[in-house]
C-alpha cells in the first residue's frame, strides 16, 4: 500500500495526518502536482493511495475514512454529516478563500468568506459540549476539518482575528487541540515546510478560480440555517414556472373532509401511519413528543394534502409491570390508573392538534382477542417453544417478581437502587438473579431464586423468513439509517429465542392450560395494539392490517424502540401466516436531550407535555421548534434560549415578517384586492426559485426528511423578503402608473407566495396555517393544488380577489420571559404534573 502525496497540497495535509493519527503501516511517495498517478485518470489527482488490491483511492476524504476504518474505527453517522458537510460547504468556501488571500492578497475580504461556515461549526461545537466533534476521542472529522482549516487558521492573523471578533470560542479552542497532535504537527511540516499560505502558491495556480456564489452554507449539526448563495435560474425554468403559475386552482376539491371508517381504497396510495405506542403510566416529555406522535402527525396531514388515503392510529400502551406500580404507589387499581393518564394523554396530544384518525389504548377485548390469535397461529406453526428460567421469588407477596418489582445492588458498579432490569447510574442491563442484597419493592423482603417455565418466541427459526423479508423492505421503503443500522446488529449478533410471557396479573391473558396463571410479555402484546386499535376503530381492521399488496405500513419511534418493530413483531406475524401487513417505512429518530441534561419527571428537569400549555406560549411555536430541532440524524438538544432566537429570527422576522407586509400591501395600497400583475423577467425568475424549492420540500417530505423540508419554507419567506426590499413597493406606489403598477405586480405575487407557504406550513402549523387562509381568505382548492406532482406553484388570488383583515401571526419571546422559564424547568422544584 502507498500513499502518493505534493508539497503545498492542502488536500494533502488531512490524508498524512490520518495516516500517522491512526499509525496504518503504509509507504509514502512526494510526487510533484502535474504527476498522473492514477493511471486511468486523464488528469493529475493528489493524493491517491493504491491499495493492496492494485485499486486506487483518489478522494482525499475517502483515503482518510479507509485509514480510520483500517484501524478499526467505524466512521457513525455524526461523522459522516460532518464529511458531507466538509466537502460540499467548506471545501468551496476555503478554495475561494485561498486564490483570493494567496494570489489576490485580499487576505482581509477573504477572511469574509469563511465566516458563515465557522458559525456553523462554532454552534455546533458549543451544542455539543464535546472535546471533538463527535465524542471525546478524536475522529476522521477532526483530522479531516482540521486539515481544511489549517492552511488559513494557522497562518493568516486576520482569520485568527476574525474568530476573536465573532467569538468562535469554540472552534479556536478544538483547533488548537486538534493541532496539538502531533501527528497533525508532522503532518503539516511535511507539506507546507513551514511556508505558511505561500506553499501553496503553485498549487492554487493549476487550480480553476471558485465562482463566489458556490461558497454555501448548511447545517450538519442542527444549526441555524444560513444564506445560500442564490441559486442560479435558467430561462427554461423562468417559462415552465410561469406556465404553471397560469394553469390556476384545480376546480374540484380533492381534500374532502375525512369520511369514516377511512378504509383502503382500490386506485389510491393507501397509507397506514403508526405512532409508537405510549406508556400509560408516563406523562410524555418534549422528546417522546417529537420522536413519535408529533413527527407522525406532520406526514399524515402532509399525505392528506398529497392525495393519499391515510389512516392514521394511536393509543396508550396500558399493561405491564410499570402500571402495577404506578397502581401501587398511588392506591389505586391498575384499571383506574389506565383510565387516568389514558385521559392525560389525549389532552395533552389534544393541545399539540395531533390529529389522530383513533386514539385507542390496549386494555381491550379485541386485544385479548388478536393477541391470542396470533399466539394460538404460532404455536400451531411450531414457532414457540418452552424453557425453564430462573427468577426471583418474594415469598411474603407470594410472587414472581417481576424486574421492576425488584431493586438491590448492581453488579457492576455497586449502585445501591439499580432494577431488576437494568441500573440507571451504569446504563448495563441486568438479570434479577444477578442483582446482589435484591428485595422486593412492594414489601421490602429479600426474595430467593425459583425456576419458572415460561414460552418464548423461537425467534433463530424464523430467521430466514426475516431476513428475506428485511432485504426487500429496507431496500424498497424509507428506513432511516438508524433503524437499519441497528435492525442489522441484532441479525449479525444472531437472534436467539425470546420470552414471550411474564409471571404477572395486570397483562392479556395466555390461554394456553399449562400457563393461564401467566399474561404475554409487553412487547410481545404491546405491538400488536396497533392492530386492536385500528379493530376498535373499524370492524373492516384486516383491509388494513391484512392487505400488504395494498397498503403501506409506516411506524414512527425513537430509536430504542427499533427491534421490537424491525424484528420482534416482524417475526410475530411471518411466524401467523396470516397475511399481515408489514412495515414498509421504519422512521425512528434519536434523541432530544432537554439543554445539556436529560429529562426527568423526578427532578424537575425539562418540559413535559402537559406544562407546554401553561407557558403561553402557542402550540404551533412548540410545534415549529421541536420539529426545526427534531433528530433525524443524531441526538439534538431543546434550548430555551434557542427557541427564542429561532421563534424570534425565523417565525416574527423571517416568516411572518413577509406574510405581513404582503397582506398589508395588498389593504393598504389596493383596497383589500388583489392588483393585477404584469411580470417581468424578475418576477418571473422568483417563481422559478420558489417553484424549486417547494420540489425540494415535496421530495424532502416524500422521504420523511421532516426537519430539512422546513428549511425549504424558510427560504420560500427569505426569497420575498428579498424581493419587496429590493423593489420597494411603498415607494413605488407613490410614483407614477409605470411605478404603481410595479407596485401591483410584486405586492400580487408576494401575497400568492404567502397563499403558497400557508399550505406548505399546514403539516407543521396547522393553526397558523388556517389563519393564514383565513386573512388571505384564500380558496380551499389551494390545499388541493400545491402539493400536487412535484409541486405546482399557481396564481391561487387572482386579480381582483378581496382579502381578509391581515394582522400579525407570532409574537416576540422576550429574554425575562425565557430566562424565567429556563430556570422554572431547570430542576428547582418537582411539580404535579397529574392533576389536570
Amino acid at each position: 500500500m502507498k500513499l502518493f502525496v505534493s508539497e503545498g497540497n492542502p488536500h494533502c495535509l488531512k490524508v498524512l495526518a490520518a495516516l500517522e493519527v491512526t499509525g496504518v503501516q503504509c509507504g509514502v511517495q512526494t510526487v510533484s502536482h502535474e504527476e498522473k498517478v492514477v493511471p486511468f485518470l486523464s488528469r493529475p489527482a493528489l493524493p491517491a493511495l493504491l491499495l493492496p488490491s492494485g485499486q486506487y483511492l483518489f478522494s482525499s476524504n475517502a483515503i482518510c475514512r479507509y485509514f480510520f476504518e483500517a484501524n478499526g474505527q467505524e466512521c457513525n453517522n455524526l461523522c459522516n454529516q460532518w464529511l458531507e458537510w466538509e466537502t460540499t460547504v467548506l471545501q468551496p468556501a476555503l478554495l475561494q478563500t485561498l486564490h483570493m488571500a494567496v494570489l489576490q492578497g485580499k487576505g482581509s475580504e477573504a477572511s469574509k468568506v469563511l465566516q458563515s461556515p465557522l458559525n456553523v461549526l462554532d454552534q455546533s461545537l458549543s451544542k455539543g459540549n464535546m472535546s471533538y466533534l463527535t465524542g471525546e476521542a478524536v475522529s476522521v472529522a477532526d483530522v479531516v476539518l482540521w486539515g481544511t482549516l489549517h492552511p488559513v487558521l494557522s497562518d493568516s492573523p486576520s482569520l485568527r482575528f476574525l474568530l476573536a471578533v465573532f467569538y468562535h470560542e469554540s472552534v479556536r479552542t478544538w483547533f488548537d487541540r486538534v493541532a496539538a497532535l502531533h501527528s497533525c504537527q508532522s503532518a503539516a511540516q511535511k507539506v507546507l515546510q513551514g511556508k505558511g499560505l505561500q506553499a501553496m502558491k503553485s498549487y492554487v495556480q493549476k487550480q480553476p478560480a471558485p465562482p463566489s456564489s458556490q461558497c454555501r452554507d448548511a447545517q450538519p449539526c442542527n444549526s441555524s440555517p444560513a444564506e445560500e448563495g442564490e441559486r442560479v435560474v435558467s430561462e427554461e425554468e423562468m417559462e415552465a414556472a410561469v406556465n404553471t403559475w397560469s394553469k390556476g386552482l384545480n376546480s374540484t376539491s380533492l381534500a374532502a373532509d375525512k369520511q369514516h371508517p377511512i378504509l383502503p381504497q382500490e386506485g389510491k396510495r393507501n397509507v397506514l401511519v403508526t405512532s409508537a405506542l405510549p406508556y400509560v403510566n408516563n406523562v410524555p416529555h418534549l422528546g417522546n413528543i417529537i420522536g413519535c406522535v408529533l413527527s407522525a402527525d406532520v406526514f399524515s396531514r402532509y399525505g392528506r394534502l398529497r392525495g393519499w388515503n391515510v389512516l392514521f392510529v394511536c393509543g396508550t400502551d396500558e399493561y405491564g409491570t410499570a402500571t402495577e406500580n404506578k397502581a401501587r404507589e398511588e392506591g389505586l387499581t391498575p384499571q383506574q390508573i389506565c383510565d387516568k393518564y389514558h385521559a392525560v394523554h389525549a389532552s395533552i396530544y389534544k393541545w399539540f392538534q395531533i390529529d389522530f384518525d383513533f386514539f385507542g389504548r390496549t386494555t381491550t377485548e379485541k386485544q385479548t382477542e388478536i393477541a391470542q390469535d396470533i399466539f394460538w397461529r404460532l404455536h400451531q406453526n411450531e414457532y414457540l417453544v418452552e424453557d425453564t428460567v430462573e427468577q426471583l421469588r418474594c415469598e411474603k407477596c407470594q410472587r414472581f417478581l417481576a424486574d421492576r418489582f425488584v431493586e438491590g445492588m448492581c453488579p457492576h458498579c455497586s449502585y445501591p437502587e439499580a432494577r431488576g432490569d437494568q441500573c440507571d447510574k451504569c446504563g448495563r442491563l441486568i438479570n434479577a438473579v444477578e442483582l446482589r442484597e435484591p428485595q422486593c419493592k412492594v414489601c421490602r423482603q429479600t426474595p430467593v431464586i425459583r425456576s419458572s417455565k415460561h414460552l418464548f418466541l423461537d425467534l433463530p427459526k424464523l430467521e430466514s423468513q426475516l431476513e428475506q423479508w428485511l432485504d426487500k423492505s429496507t431496500s424498497s421503503g424509507d428506513w432511516t439509517l438508524n433503524a437499519k443500522q441497528i435492525t442489522r446488529s441484532w441479525i449479525r449478533d444472531g437472534l436467539k429465542p425470546r420470552c414471550i410471557t411474564r409471571d404477572l396479573q395486570w397483562g392479556t391473558p395466555v390461554p394456553h392450560p399449562d400457563f393461564r396463571e401467566k399474561v404475554f410479555y409487553v412487547w410481545f402484546d404491546a405491538p400488536i395494539g396497533y392492530l386492536s386499535i385500528t379493530a376498535n376503530y373499524t370492524k373492516e381492521w384486516e383491509k388494513w392490517w391484512k392487505n400488504p399488496h395494498q397498503v403501506e405500513l409506516y411506524n414512527f419511534m425513537a430509536k430504542d424502540n427499533v427491534p421490537f418493530h424491525s424484528v420482534v413483531f416482524p417475526c410475530s406475524l411471518l411466524g401467523a401466516q396470516d397475511n399481515y401487513t408489514l412495515v414498509n417505512h421504519l422512521v425512528a429518530t434519536e434523541y432530544l436531550n432537554y439543554e445539556d441534561t436529560k429529562f426527568s419527571k423526578s427532578r424537575g428537569v425539562g418540559v413535559f407535555g402537559d406544562m407546554a400549555k401553561d407557558t403561553g406560549i402557542p402550540s404551533d411555536v412548540w410545534r415549529f421548534y421541536l420539529l426545526y430541532v427534531r433528530p433525524e440524524g443524531q441526538d439534538s438538544a431543546f434550548s430555551w434560549a434557542d427557541m427564542a432566537l429561532k421563534n424570534n429570527s425565523e417565525l416574527l422576522n423571517n416568516l411572518g415578517n413577509f406574510i405581513n407586509r404582503a397582506g398589508m400591501f395588498v389593504t393598504k395600497f389596493f383596497e383589500g384586492c388583489v392588483p393585477v400583475m404584469d411580470l417581468q423577467r424578475e418576477d418571473k425568475k422568483l417563481l422559478a426559485l420558489v417553484g424549486w424549492e417547494l420540489q425540494q420540500y415535496i421530495q424532502l417530505m416524500d422521504k420523511v426528511k421532516i426537519r430539512d423540508a422546513l428549511k425549504h419554507i424558510l427560504n420560500i419567506s427569505r426569497h420575498g423578503n428579498q424581493y419587496i426590499q429590493v423593489n420597494e413597493p411603498w415607494k413605488k406606489i407613490k410614483e407614477g402608473d409605470p411605478e404603481r403598477q410595479r407596485a401591483g405586480t410584486v405586492t400580487g405575487v408576494s401575497v400568492n407566495i404567502a397563499c403558497l407557504l400557508s399550505v406548505m406550513l399546514f403539516p407543521y402549523m396547522p393553526a397558523v396555517s388556517q389563519t393564514i387562509r383565513d386573512q388571505l381568505n384564500a380558496p380551499q382548492s389551494c390545499i388541493d393544488t400545491m402539493l400536487q406532482g412535484t409541486g405546482t406553484f399557481v396564481c391561487s388570488l387572482s386579480a381582483g380577489h378581496r382579502i381578509g383583515t391581515v394582522s400579525p401571526l407570532f409574537q416576540k419571546l422576550e429574554a425575562d420571559q425565557i430566562e424565567a422559564l429556563k430556570k422554572r424547568f431547570g430542576g428547582q422544584q418537582v411539580f404535579d404534573v397529574y392533576n389536570v
